[in-house]
């Protein structure tokens, strides 16, 4: 899209610059990084076709990040009825575990993040991670306040236990 077509229109302008936090709200639900870009991509044509049905005052993010839970969900129940292909990677080689500290502390953190359930990891990802509001995130999640406060507390306590930090 030209910069002279997001000028005229800037819903869509708007759109481009969320791409980012839909990539990253993208990876809660998804492992893998294509999958995740596919989602997004996905999420981008569904609220680029049904533009219109946008309602102006509101927020656009929680509007997207809507789009993109329902689209995930659905392709989930269309993935749970298919019989899904192996995970290991075709060329049969493994990946070289990491050797830095820090980089093997964030692989422990990442299997813990995925460990969590996906309403918990959901929570966690927009709160702490890409810092939308508890109202914002109750209203992606289409739950309460409270709902949001009591998962993520649950989320934070799951995974410092994973981690086996202290968790007083």
């Amino acid at each position: 899209m030209s910069e002279s077509q997001l000028n005229r229109d800037p819903a869509r302008a708007d759109i481009v610059r969320l791409i980012p936090a839909l990539r990253a709200f993208a990876r809660t639900f998804c492992r893998n990084p294509t999958d995740a870009d596919d989602l997004v991509q996905e999420t981008l044509m569904k609220a680029l076709a049904n533009l219109d049905k946008f309602e102006p005052g509101t927020k656009l993010k929680s509007w997207l990040f809507t789009i993109m839970r329902n689209t995930f969900y659905t392709r989930s129940k269309v993935l749970g009825r298919e019989a899904p292909g192996s995970e290991e990677p075709v060329s049969g080689d493994t990946p070289m575990p990491a050797t830095q500290e820090v980089s093997a502390r964030a692989k422990e953190v990442e299997r813990a993040l995925q460990k969590l359930p996906p309403h918990y990891r959901e929570v966690l990802t927009l709160v702490a991670i890409l810092g939308e509001s508890y109202e914002a995130a109750a209203e992606i999640c289409d739950c309460a306040v409270g709902t949001v406060k009591s998962r993520l507390n649950r989320a934070r306590h799951q995974i410092l236990q994973e981690l086996g930090e202290d968790v007083a």
